[in-house]
């Protein structure tokens, strides 16, 4: 069997934690025969709680968990790590909006950066989870300047995953039957989840999501509003923001990350944007992208249509704005 892999969770006393860090520890993200040592990071408040979640990983008796070390210290819970899930932020409560976590997520995620920076593997594979997830992530990445920034991710897999679902209950095949929806942009209310180019399999052939909804007036307004929404819904629902569906998102996000996507699949993650698709540059931004030898890469070519280009254009701004107003939080701490 590999040598273990250390794999750090921050928020690790968390909703989204939770059930992420079964998911890592028995095989559904770096494989099942490739053993872990858990890093687990979170604020001295959270010790007692974190003591618990310790006990539960131990009674699971998971045969790929080979260590797991507890910490408040960023040193120690970045120390040589190949991966990291960085979930632990102030969480969104009912009524808020992204930028109202900004000023003090911001300062949370520089501190992570400089220790990613000192004590990190330099070929880590950082996403991040916690929201403003996309600005968080470019916090990061500007505070580990001896890591490669496409090293850095956002998390819209989420967002993916659910208007992928929304599409197969619109055409009732298995959700597995879907694939190459888009989300362009920002993981918030601004972002543009993108069924043009979505293939769905009906019996043996794969036809266009487009061709096969055939409502066009439905996948310009409720599909789009029903997936930029869908957060702020279960947050109404539950009185607690989304976190089973996030920490599986997360899975899938890393998973592909480490173990690349097949021939002809696309998936949307938030990457350093290099400007394709008129994008602002140097903002984590959301794109399809294929991904071999632990590398993604944004798919080219693409035509996008005037909705489109309107719908980018709205989360091109708040993404810009978000990061000047990110940089001059951190500029002034």
């Amino acid at each position: 069997m590999a040598e273990p892999i250390r794999v750090v969770v921050t928020g690790a006393a968390g909703q989204i934690a939770y059930s992420l860090l079964y998911m890592i520890a028995r095989g559904e993200v770096f494989g099942k025969d490739q053993p872990l040592i858990l890093h687990l990071l979170d604020i001295p408040p959270m010790v007692d709680v974190l003591e618990g979640v310790i006990m539960e990983l131990t009674d699971c008796a998971l045969p790929l968990l080979r260590e797991v070390i507890p910490t408040t210290d960023p040193a120690v819970a970045f120390k040589d790590v190949a991966a990291a899930f960085l979930v632990g932020a102030m969480p969104r409560r009912e009524g808020m909006e992204r930028k109202d976590l900004l000023s003090a997520n911001v300062k949370i995620f520089k501190i992570q950066g400089q220790a990613l920076d000192k004590y990190a593997k330099k070929d880590v594979k950082v996403l991040v989870v916690g929201n403003p997830a996309n600005t968080n992530a470019a916090v990061c990445a500007h505070y580990a300047t001896t890591i490669p920034r496409e090293n850095f991710t956002a998390m819209t897999r989420l967002d993916q995953n659910r208007a992928q679902a929304q599409i197969a209950c619109k055409v009732g095949v298995p959700v597995a039957d879907v694939k190459n929806v888009i989300i362009w942009g920002n993981h918030s209310s601004t972002q543009f989840p993108d069924a043009s180019h979505a293939v769905v399999k009906i019996g043996n052939a794969e036809k266009p999501a487009i061709e096969v909804i055939s409502d066009a007036d439905f996948l310009k307004s409720s599909f789009v509003e029903i997936v930029q929404k869908r957060g702020a819904t279960v947050i109404a629902a539950r009185k607690m923001s989304s976190a089973m569906s996030a920490a599986k998102a997360a899975c899938d996000h890393m998973h592909d990350w480490w173990f690349g996507t097949p021939a002809g699949k696309f998936v949307s993650m938030g990457v350093m944007s290099d400007g394709s698709y008129d994008t602002p540059k140097d903002v984590v931004y959301s794109f399809p992208v294929e991904i071999k030898n632990k590398q993604w890469k944004i798919v080219q070519g693409l035509p996008i249509n005037d909705f489109a280009k309107s719908k980018m254009a709205l989360t091109n701004k708040e993404l810009l704005e978000e990061k000047n107003e990110a940089m001059a939080v951190c500029s002034a701490d």
